[in-house]
């Protein structure tokens, strides 16, 4: 779709600044008397949160996008490609889009610049396009974590026996996977109220089943040999429960309200127990084995964590594609694949076990 004019320019960024500050203090606040170390590490990670909207606050921008609404989108404005209208893109969206990239290629080229020349419109970078996704990168990093857990499940099915108890968990976690990708992918494709909810609330149920298999592995809730008669009872109330503290958690985000704070302090908090578990198994049983594989939980953990403290360094995208949240999701490739590679070891040694006892 192209546009026949220019966007009006306007000064505004002062005020805008001042109501975004205001705006960071008063969640600021919010979130002090309801979290702590969750918050600290919210604040942290996604404190661009509080400023994302800054360019679409701006007058030159609203003005902007006023204008090629009023000058496009009438009954003889210009067509949008079909690639585009089938990813939802509408007159008024290409017009909000185009807009972005008018008002950040003005302030680029002002003298004097400004300090942050580049700014976020609807909590996201001004990104190009290409073949009508709007963050190109992450949907093809996306596809990479994919296509990890793909492989990974391949090999799972074809490397660890249909009778080994744990490989049915294992599998779950690959299938979560996937499906967490998939969404990731269509949400970076094209951002909408649905897209993004379908996006947090398939990452959210990786994540608690990240929480739910964990200490199956750790404390070897699947063997009858620990828990007797009582192991399939303890598996079944630990899924029950599992599966009620998710629907709780969707519910409220869907019911009541959908807070992003709590959403992502809910995630952290899940994710922390995670890794303190296996960061606690991997130690524990590399002192017991003495083996290097032993040790990969917990060097995986630490990976983890350097690819999220990308978030800490938010910049705006490298060629107009590529972010922090970018590079985040392309960090987690590495580790997928290596993780994948410890469930299977950690499989054949119990299993070589298991035949020593017989």
């Amino acid at each position: 779709m192209s546009l026949a004019w220019q966007g009006k320019r306007r000064e505004g960024l002062g005020a805008t600044s001042s109501n975004a500050a205001a705006r960071y203090a008063t969640m600021r606040q919010h979130i002090s008397s309801r979290l702590w170390l969750p918050s600290v590490c919210i604040i942290l990670l996604f404190s661009g949160i509080a400023t994302a909207s800054l360019g679409d606050r701006l007058p030159e921008f609203k003005q902007c996008v006023e204008d090629c609404i009023e000058a496009n989108c009438g009954e003889d404005g210009p067509s949008i490609s079909l690639l585009h209208r089938l990813l939802f893109w509408t007159c008024p969206s290409e017009c909000d889009y185009a807009c972005q990239h008018i008002v950040t290629d003005q302030r680029l080229s002002r003298d004097p610049p400004y300090l942050s020349p580049i700014v976020q419109f609807h909590g996201k970078w001004p990104f190009y396009r290409l073949f009508g996704m709007q963050e190109p990168a992450s949907v093809l990093f996306s596809l990479l974590n994919f296509l990890a857990h793909q492989h990974g499940i391949s090999k799972i099915r074809e490397q660890i026996p249909a009778r080994y108890a744990l490989r049915k968990y294992y599998l779950g976690f690959g299938y979560f996977g996937l499906a967490s990708w998939i969404f990731s992918m269509i949400f970076h494709t094209r951002d909408s109220n649905v897209t993004e909810k379908l996006d947090y609330f398939a990452a959210g149920a990786s994540v608690m089943y990240g929480m739910f298999y964990t200490p199956i592995r750790i404390f070897r809730l699947d063997r009858k040999d620990i828990f007797g008669n009582k192991t399939g009872t303890v598996v079944r109330m630990w899924t029950l429960l599992c599966v009620t503290l998710y629907l709780c958690h969707i519910g409220y985000l869907t019911f009541i309200r959908f807070d992003y704070t709590y959403n992502m302090a809910a995630n952290v908090v899940v994710g922390l127990i995670q890794n303190v578990m296996w960061t606690w198994f991997s130690i524990s049983r590399f002192r017991k084995v003495g083996r290097l594989w032993a040790a990969w939980p917990g060097l995986i953990v630490f990976w983890i964590i350097f690819a999220m403290s990308l978030e800490l360094f938010d910049f705006p995208p490298w060629k107009g594609m590529v972010d922090a949240h970018a590079l985040w999701h392309l960090g987690t490739v590495g580790p997928t694949i290596w993780w994948y590679n410890f469930l299977l070891k950690d499989a054949q040694e119990d299993l070589q076990a298991q035949r020593l006892k017989q």
